[in-house]
């Protein structure tokens, strides 16, 4: 039986653990964005109809807009980007990878599940995977650094904070695919939607592996108005940045600031393990890692729910 990845969430584990009802806790395990776009009415055949080829080809015409996808890049939405990144070694028939760490665990146990190998620290590998901005540090890429490989895969699932550094603009390269997660930024976690975006030649084994209605018909609904909604996503990046902010001042005592992005914050706090017991005494879920000691993240709490983490600290 394959052991259980290290994740952000669990939280009936940690009530299971600490006590209290689930509506006490603050969960701050994760980088999803507190406050979600709002769903509104999703029409009724939304539900009971297979999705029809309209609905697809609004949902890609939404993603262009807001990714500035090139004409020429392919676009495939998936039931989440984790599906996407559990097919990314099918795209390719070279047999190791180079994926720098610490990093989002799921890429390095996609590629050894499909047996290849996979190293943090050999630039030589024919294949490359990048967290862009990576989770938990927050660093960025610049396009030179993505060089040497013969295919690539740059996770974008965080990068719609800080739009102007995404890398969709090399998509259109053969052997480069950009992943972009609708759960983070969003805030809908829930609904399962992620996007691979990539040449057609790139992309066409891609497009068999997942089949004809891989995306349910209120994902597509809901991910197309979401994505033409570009002055919802203007206020939230401002809004997230600001609450970035405050979440670092309320910190500055009780750690040292590490890395992130305006959803989530790493920092230093010397005994992580015990921090994170600290602030759940409280009901308040908090992110380790098992390759340090010392690192705690923490996403942001919603407006009415600073008080609570105020109070812990």
């Amino acid at each position: 039986m394959t052991p259980a990845r290290d994740h952000g969430g669990g939280l009936d584990a940690a009530i299971a653990q600490y006590g209290g009802h689930r509506s006490d806790w603050l969960d701050l395990s994760t980088g999803i964005n507190p406050e979600p776009y709002p769903l509104g009415q999703i029409n009724a055949a939304a539900w009971t109809d297979l999705p029809d080829q309209n609905a697809f080809d609004k949902l890609e015409k939404a993603a262009r807009g807001f990714w500035n996808i090139p004409d020429n890049a392919a676009v495939i939405a998936a039931p989440g980007a984790s599906a996407l990144i559990a097919r990314m070694p099918e795209l390719s028939d070279q047999n190791a990878a180079f994926i720098p760490g610490p990093t989002y665990n799921e890429h390095a146990a996609a590629f050894r599940a499909a047996e290849r190998h996979v190293s943090e620290t050999d630039r030589a590998c024919p294949i490359h995977v990048y967290v862009h901005p990576n989770n938990p540090d927050g660093q960025i890429l610049g396009a030179s650094d993505f060089s040497g490989a013969s295919f690539t895969v740059i996770d974008e699932s965080f990068c719609d904070v800080i739009p102007e550094r995404s890398h969709t603009n090399l998509s259109s390269q053969d052997g480069v695919v950009i992943l972009k997660s609708f759960g983070k930024f969003w805030g809908l976690a829930g609904l399962r939607l992620g996007f691979a975006i990539g040449s057609e030649r790139t992309l066409t084994r891609m497009k068999d592996l997942i089949g004809p209605w891989a995306v349910s018909g209120p994902a597509l609904q809901v991910g197309a108005q979401a994505l033409e909604d570009h002055n919802w996503a203007t206020a939230t990046r401002s809004r997230l940045a600001k609450d970035a902010k405050r979440l670092d001042d309320l910190m500055q005592t009780h750690g040292k600031y590490v890395g992130g992005t305006d959803l989530y914050r790493l920092y230093d706090v010397g005994d992580a393990k015990a921090f994170q017991n600290r602030l759940a005494q409280n009901h308040i879920w908090s992110r380790t890692f098992p390759y340090s000691e010392t690192w705690l993240r923490l996403g942001l709490p919603a407006a009415d729910r600073w008080a609570q983490l105020e109070a812990a600290l």
